[in-house]
């Protein structure tokens, strides 16, 4: 069992160039500590969706490492896949079954677990995301915010360490958003590592202790929420409407 000290998630000195010869990420260092709530915000192409990519295989660098939990993500994809659960920003690409059930159900049948097993980490997974009285539903009929919470219940039934959301609030109505935040909230209060993009930062303060901001695939402001809010303009990112007003004020 790894110390209680050990980043759940390290990255060093991670760069990625697309095949049309395009930057993604350049040298991008961080740690994650076990129970974090991480905010990385940026401009549309900063790199953010490219970096989250590379915390669980889906990309594979091209110089610089990623561990998990201490291990390399590189030496064992399927074990960094079970550890990190990346929610998409399109739901309806992750929705693959034919009722609510039989999606969440996907992920723990492909690890080739018992019935029994599959059964139990799939009640657990629609409980912690408030959809267990739609177990029977079909997927396509469901709300926007309750097609991200099935997205985020398929990640939970695989029981991910880190729970990587890639803009989890958009394109949702406000009653959808504040579902969706409060599950992630929920989660968080619950023992996961919360790491999210989003451009609207007005939802995530008071909630997560942590901002990093990007631009042009490079980190350039890691640090207390509170005290990097008031740096978002150098990264294209909206100030909250709360930050607004007390600069108006003073």
């Amino acid at each position: 069992m790894s110390p209680l000290n050990t980043p759940i998630i390290e990255v060093s000195h991670l760069s990625h160039r697309f095949s049309d010869g395009g930057l993604g990420i350049d040298d991008i260092s961080l740690k994650i500590a076990r129970g974090e709530f991480v905010v990385v915000a940026g401009h549309n192409g900063s790199g953010k969706t490219t970096l989250f990519r590379h915390l669980n295989g889906l990309l594979r660098p091209d110089s610089g490492d990623v561990k998990v939990d201490g291990i390399s993500v590189t030496a064992d994809i399927l074990r960094a896949r079970q550890m990190v659960g990346l929610v998409f920003q399109d739901a309806d690409s992750q929705i693959v079954g034919e009722t609510v059930c039989e999606d969440v159900a996907f992920g723990p049948e492909n690890l080739c677990l018992s019935h029994a097993e599959v059964h139990r980490r799939v009640t657990s997974a629609l409980s912690a995301v408030g959809l267990e009285h739609l177990a029977d539903q079909k997927p396509h009929r469901l709300s926007g915010g309750e097609k991200r919470r099935l997205a985020i219940a398929g990640i939970l039934a695989m029981e991910p360490q880190v729970l990587v959301l890639d803009e989890p609030f958009a394109n949702l109505d406000y009653s959808g958003m504040l579902q969706v935040l409060s599950q992630i909230v929920h989660l968080h209060r619950a023992g996961k590592t919360i790491i999210l993009s989003t451009h609207d930062l007005d939802k995530t303060m008071g909630h997560a202790s942590r901002l990093i901001l990007m631009k042009n695939g490079s980190i350039i402001k890691d640090g207390l929420f509170e005290n990097v809010i008031r740096d978002v303009a150098c990264a294209g990112v909206k100030m909250p409407c709360t930050c607004q007003m007390e600069a108006l004020d003073r």
